[in-house]
């Protein structure tokens, strides 16, 4: 080595590297309101999970029939389109915190409906239908204000880590709540998971209370279909965006089979593994959301979004080709864990590039890429199992994914091209975020 030449870099130390796969803490110590919301979801995806669990098996119960089962996703899915598209304006329109706080409200009462219901001698087959249908249309009337809140409240350059820990929070009440279900179920019965659930939102709303007023702006106009359709011409306008709402909706459509879960650990002669299947792709999610650290480091989020979603369906189809209950649990958390990738990738698209005043009405169509999928996948996914077998519907569902995220790929260039450093509109929102906090501290 000369004089002139530069040392040797030394390479960073074990507790470094460390540091940078851990998620980034910085939203919930800067944002009280994001550790209340925090809070809040987790307590509420706990129960919510329970009832996830409880009604198809209620169902399977009632009918034994797979169709009746994956036929939830259809009575769910008018409700939520229509319901979330007025959601999203809704969330542009008023106060945004009211709105979370009313419909968590609404689908406590819901869950209760499906405990008396359940307490009955002879418990019924059309509430549960009904209240699937009414709880998608408060969903979906909540979710595109639950999202839009959180650019209020998240510093712009940490909302990546923001979309992390809400992922974290999902996913640990998603493992949690489905493996305790499978026990609950078992031995205390129905009723106590939909109990669960009901206190689950009581908290939440108490939680929420504490929030801070979030108005709409001054120029906000009235809910409407104009408003409504503003939106969707500004989502058609953005080709980046269109390609992570096609995206995501064909993996959920072909390679969401968790309807037939019941179906499938009996297949596989392990009905006592029905709660680890569930629990499982949010194993894997979490896994990644532990160490998210390097997220920060990917610029080129289209292609990470095409990428997990291959992965997605591919590990499905080897899950519904396998026959031992334990390889299968472990390829449902490898494609858990390619779902979190896709839909961080995803948010960090929307949440970075997405204008304030459009925010809700584009979370409302975000709401239905990813709620939508998943309804008409378990129709599929049921209706599939019925004509060819269980274990047929799930590898079957994850081949056509793979094809279809392929196709999709290739017909959307702008997705494959996107990159956050370059992108004009993730430019632009950096700038404006950069001139408000200039103006707040003036």
């Amino acid at each position: 080595m000369t004089a002139q030449d530069p040392p040797p870099s030394s390479p960073a130390p074990a507790s470094g590297r460390l540091r940078a796969l851990l998620p980034d803490l910085t939203p919930w110590r800067a944002s009280r309101d994001f550790r209340r919301m925090w809070v809040a979801g987790l307590v509420t995806v706990f129960g919510t999970c329970l009832t996830f669990i409880a009604v198809p098996l209620q169902l399977k119960e009632l009918t034994g029939s797979a169709l009746a089962v994956g036929a939830v996703g259809a009575v769910e899915l008018v409700p939520l389109v229509v319901f979330g598209l007025y959601g999203g304006a809704l969330a542009d329109a008023l106060d945004r915190r009211k709105l979370i706080l009313w419909t968590e409200a609404g689908l406590g009462v819901l869950s209760a409906l499906l405990l008396l219901n359940t307490l009955l001698p002879h418990p019924m087959i059309w509430p549960l239908y009904v209240v699937a249908g009414l709880v998608s249309a408060l969903s979906g009337l909540q979710r595109p204000a639950m999202q839009a809140i959180v650019p209020r409240i998240v510093a712009h350059e940490q909302l990546p880590a923001a979309v992390a820990l809400n992922s974290i929070r999902w996913q640990i009440g998603a493992i949690v709540g489905p493996s305790l279900a499978g026990v609950i179920t078992a031995y205390a019965g129905l009723q106590w998971a939909y109990a669960l659930d009901v206190v689950s939102y009581a908290v939440s709303a108490l939680l929420l209370l504490g929030l801070a007023p979030s108005p709409a702006s001054h120029e906000a106009e009235k809910p409407s279909l104009r408003g409504i359709l503003e939106g969707a011409r500004y989502a058609w306008s953005r080709k980046d965006l269109l390609g992570t709402y096609a995206i995501d909706m064909a993996a959920m459509l072909f390679a969401f089979p968790t309807a037939i879960f019941p179906f499938l650990a009996d297949d596989l002669d392990a009905p006592w593994a029905l709660g680890l299947m569930y629990a499982a792709g949010a194993v894997g999610s979490l896994t990644v959301s532990l160490t998210s650290g390097w997220a920060s480091r990917v610029h080129r989020h289209g292609r990470m979004v095409v990428y997990a979603a291959l992965g997605w369906g591919a590990a499905m189809a080897v899950a519904g080709w396998l026959g031992n209950v334990w390889l299968v649990l472990l390829f449902l958390a490898v494609a858990g864990g390619c779902d979190m990738v896709s839909g961080l990738f995803r948010s960090a698209i929307w949440d970075q590039t997405i204008p304030d005043a459009l925010r809700g009405r584009l979370a409302g169509i975000e709401m239905l890429s990813y709620s939508v999928g998943p309804q008409l996948g378990q129709v599929r996914a049921g209706g599939m199992a019925s004509l060819t077998g269980v274990r047929a519907s799930v590898w079957a569902g994850g081949l056509a994914c793979v094809a279809s995220v392929g196709l999709l790929a290739l017909s959307l260039p702008k997705l494959m091209a996107y990159d956050q450093r370059t992108d004009e509109h993730a430019v632009r929102m950096r700038k404006q975020k950069a001139a408000e906090a200039v103006a707040e501290a003036a």
